[in-house]
C-alpha cells in the first residue's frame, strides 16, 4: 500500500481533494474564471448544453484506471515507478457519503474567493450549491461498484445534471446500468488497435475489444450520447475514416473533437507541441462529420473544441 499511498499523496499536492478514501474533487478553471469574471467566461458545456459553469462539481469516485493514457493529466503509477493493482478495487467509499463529501469539500475550497471584490456575491452562493455533477475527474469511473447508485445519489440531492465520462472499458457495468446519467461520454482515442494500445497503454486485456462493445451499447441509452476523441498530434490524429466507420455504426448524438490539453502530467509524457492548435482540431472535425453525415453545429476556441451532431443544435440540459 506503500505505492498507493505516494500515489494519493501526489495527487493532494497537485490540488485534488479528497473525500473518501479513494473518492476526490477538484474545481476546474472554468469554474474558477466564471466566479472571478461574473460569468463572462466559462466552459464550453456552458456554451453547448447549458451547464452554468460556477455551478459544475468536477469529481472522481475513484482514482484507479484500466488505461495509462499518454495524454491524461492525472499522476500514474508509471510516473512514479511504483505498481498496484488498481484493476481489481474490493474497498470503495459509500456513494451517500461521496455525495454529501463532495458538496461539502467544494464549499470549502470555494468559501476563500469570498472576500474576493472580483465574484459577485450571487453566483458564490450558487456555487456552494452546485447543480451539475461531471463524473469525470480523474481514473476510470465504471471501476467504482457503486457508480450506478452514486449517479441515483447526485439526483437525490438535488442535483439537475449528471455527465458520466467513461473510457469504454466497462460495458459491462454500462449494459446494467439503471440510473442512467444525463449525458453519457464514451472516449475513442484511437482510429484502431494499433494507435490505441500506443496511445492509451491498456492495464486489461482486449481494452479495444470492450471499448468496441461498449460503443455498440450506445444506442440502448436513452440519454444523449457523445463520443469523445481526445486528439494528440503526431499520434491520433490521422486516419480519419477509420474513426467514421466506428462513429457511424455507433451512432452517437454528438462527437466532440478536442485538443489534448497540457496540463498536469502530460507535460512530462508529451512534448508541448503535441497540443493541436484550434484551426487543426477544426479542420478535423470538419473532415470528420462529412464522412459521417454530421454537421458542425458549435465550437469553442478556447477550449480547442468542435461539436459535431445530426442535429440543428444542442440539447440545453439546463
Amino acid at each position: 500500500m506503500e505505492a498507493l499511498k505516494k500515489i494519493i499523496d501526489t495527487y493532494k499536492k497537485q490540488g485534488y481533494h479528497f473525500v473518501g478514501k479513494y473518492s476526490l474533487i477538484k474545481p476546474c478553471h472554468w469554474l474558477k474564471a466564471s466566479l472571478l469574471s461574473r460569468g463572462t467566461r466559462y466552459c464550453y458545456k456552458q456554451k453547448f448544453y447549458g451547464i452554468p459553469s460556477h455551478r459544475c462539481l468536477q469529481m472522481s469516485p475513484t482514482i484507479a484506471c484500466t488505461q495509462q493514457c499518454l495524454y491524461c493529466w492525472r499522476i500514474q503509477a508509471s510516473d512514479l515507478k511504483v505498481t498496484w493493482n488498481e484493476v481489481d478495487l474490493r474497498d470503495y467509499d459509500d456513494p451517500d457519503k461521496v455525495v454529501v463529501n463532495s458538496i461539502i469539500k467544494q464549499r470549502q475550497v470555494l468559501s476563500g474567493l469570498k472576500g474576493n471584490k472580483k465574484v459577485d456575491r450571487k453566483m458564490l452562493e450558487e456555487a456552494f450549491r452546485p447543480i451539475h455533477a461531471a463524473i469525470s475527474l480523474v481514473g476510470e469511473p465504471t471501476l467504482y461498484p457503486k457508480i450506478d447508485e452514486l449517479i441515483g445519489s447526485f439526483f437525490k440531492h438535488g442535483f439537475k445534471t449528471v455527465f458520466l465520462v467513461t473510457n469504454g472499458t466497462r460495458p459491462d457495468v454500462l449494459s446494467k446500468m439503471q440510473n442512467e446519467p444525463s449525458q453519457l461520454y464514451v472516449s475513442l482515442s484511437a482510429p484502431n488497435e494499433e494507435i490505441y494500445r500506443k496511445l492509451c497503454r491498456p492495464r486489461i486485456k482486449d481494452g479495444w475489444k470492450k471499448l468496441m462493445e461498449t460503443l455498440e451499447l450506445l444506442k440502448s441509452f436513452s440519454c444523449p450520447t457523445v463520443i469523445r476523441i481526445t486528439l494528440v498530434k503526431n499520434i491520433n490524429m490521422q486516419s480519419i475514416g477509420e474513426y467514421a466507420k466506428i462513429i457511424s455504426k455507433a451512432e452517437p448524438t454528438y462527437v466532440e473533437p478536442k485538443a489534448a490539453m497540457s496540463l498536469g502530467w502530460f507535460r512530462y509524457r508529451l512534448p508541448l507541441n503535441a497540443m493541436p492548435k484550434y484551426n487543426e482540431v477544426e479542420k478535423f472535425g470538419i473532415e470528420l462529420a462529412k464522412l459521417i453525415g454530421y454537421n458542425v453545429i458549435d465550437y469553442s476556441i478556447n477550449s480547442r473544441i468542435v461539436l459535431l451532431s445530426k442535429l440543428d443544435k444542442p440539447i440545453k440540459l439546463l
